[in-house]
């Protein structure tokens, strides 16, 4: 846990605050002599804080509400400051009621009004202030965070406004100690592989590439991956995402998910008039669709391993519905009932954990003796490689995190397999949602990604844990992957 110094620039902010402040002064001049005085003769377990007032650049912000920059810079553009861990303390202090803002802040050397902050807001900032660029700039070295209550906007004065700001900054001493309570030297271990597999790098190229090849919109059936950055990606580039054909116009172009599709669904589009399509589906997936109407063809029972609502599972049981029978646990191997067919074959989905799918065909075999299995695992070469990558890393840590979405089966196989390793395992969409209270008593932290999550989103939680102290990276690699499907003609 690091010291916390609260800044401010005026003595009336420090009595808003309250508790324990140091009062550097206002403007530019005296923030960098501040700063620089700080950075000389702190310790370097001390965490930063400038609290003080502002003035609203956008129109969404009103007086009294707080602002939690993500980046600093003067209105030249000089003293460019990142801050990664704002958004942690602003989810704290939204939690004590303050309406409460994320965004860029923009330093003045003077009292900017009227057409001046329409310049700087055209510029991206959200609020300017007269000291915290300045200051922070020398003091890269700390942990640092900024509050700016607003005090002005652009039909109410600092006069009228300056009540409610101040009445705002005297909530923001408890967050600012939960935030310097989870800052501190870390060792951070990396799972690899981790991130992007190779069906999924495919299925993203198939809709790029039929944006480009036929223009927007492209219709895509179901998310593509189960990503919410991805989809939401994809959409800003014409990708529009439906969840059933019918909301797909005639002579459009549509691709299927990477999760695959029942044969209903293709015999649908192929009925539909100049639909072209595009299949995105996973080659390891449709080996196990070909393995299901194999098994089907031979009169077999075929029981599918796996969870009955993901489309993975909807599409493989489409291939033989009256043949293939679902199961998700060992408990529904006890209750499954059979007919009399030419034998039982079992198939799993392919982003199951490898340790509960063996469980489940254990006790098949034990209940049903002679079980066929395809000729190799039907649990893709991605998902078992991030397993394995996280069963390396859980039992050193204090913490696991695993970025993905919630509805990401191989990104939930993740999560599980931490708890089951005795690690307190989170998951987060991105680094916007790691909270300050798991952070705090971890000081070994491991991290990984689903299949279906981009790498970027890793740098970020990278990035946001290293603004909370000095982090040693170590990475940790099970298997090295080199796999390359290659793309459907129509859009090579």
């Amino acid at each position: 846990m690091a010291r916390l110094r609260v800044l401010t620039p005026l003595r009336v902010e420090s009595l808003a605050v309250r508790g324990e402040t140091e009062v550097v002064g206002m403007g530019r001049a005296r923030a960098r002599r501040a700063g620089a005085s700080l950075a000389s003769r702190l310790a370097t377990d001390t965490a930063l804080a400038l609290v003080g007032v502002a003035g609203a650049l956008s129109p969404q912000l009103r007086t009294g509400d707080l602002v939690v920059p993500t980046s600093l810079a003067s209105e030249t553009g000089d003293d460019r400051v990142a801050l990664p861990s704002a958004t942690l303390l602003a989810n704290e202090l939204r939690r004590t009621g303050v309406r409460t803002h994320t965004g860029p802040i923009v330093s003045s050397a003077r009292f900017v009004r009227g057409t001046g902050r329409a310049a700087l807001a055209a510029g991206g900032a959200v609020a300017v202030d007269m000291e915290s660029a300045f200051l922070a700039a020398p003091l890269a070295g700390h942990p640092l965070a900024v509050v700016r209550a607003v005090s002005d906007t652009s039909d109410r004065t600092v006069v009228r406004g300056g009540l409610d700001a101040l009445r705002s900054l005297r909530a923001v001493r408890g967050p600012l100690q939960r935030w310097a309570a989870a800052c501190r030297p870390r060792d951070l271990l990396l799972a690899a592989p981790r991130s992007f597999c190779a069906g999924v790098d495919r299925a993203i190229e198939i809709v790029e590439r039929a944006l480009e090849r036929y223009g927007a919109p492209v219709y895509v059936r179901r998310q593509i991956v189960h990503n919410l950055h991805v989809v939401t990606s994809l959409e800003s580039k014409g990708a529009v995402f439906v969840e059933e054909l019918d909301e797909v116009p005639d002579g459009a172009v549509v691709v299927f998910a990477a999760h695959g599709v029942s044969p209903a669904v293709r015999d649908e589009a192929a009925a539909r008039e100049g639909l072209t399509v595009v299949d995105a589906t996973c080659p390891l997936v449709a080996k196990v669709h070909a393995e299901a109407r194999r098994f089907a063809a031979k009169g077999m029972d075929v029981v599918l391993v796996g969870h009955r609502d993901h489309e993975e599972v909807e599409g493989t049981v489409g291939e033989a519905p009256d043949r293939i029978h679902v199961v998700a646990d060992v408990d529904e191997v006890e209750t499954l009932t059979l007919g009399r067919g030419a034998g039982v074959a079992v198939l799993t989905q392919t982003t199951l954990a490898v340790d509960e799918a063996r469980e489940v065909i254990d006790a098949l075999r034990g209940r049903f003796g002679d079980v066929a299995e395809p000729p190799g695992d039907d649990i893709c070469y991605a998902t078992q490689n991030r397993q394995d990558a996280v069963r390396a890393i859980a039992r050193r840590c204090d913490l696991l995190v695993v970025v993905g979405s919630q509805n990401s089966s191989n990104t939930a196989r993740l999560v599980e397999l931490g708890h089951r390793e005795g690690v307190r395992t989170e998951l987060v969409e991105d680094a916007s949602e790691l909270d300050l209270g798991w952070l705090a008593p971890a000081g070994v932290v491991g991290l990984t990604a689903g299949a279906s999550v981009p790498e970027a989103l890793v740098d970020e939680v990278l990035a946001t844990l290293g603004h909370l102290g000095p982090l040693s990276v170590t990475e940790e690699r099970v298997a090295d992957e080199s796999v390359r499907f290659s793309l459907p003609a129509k859009v090579r």
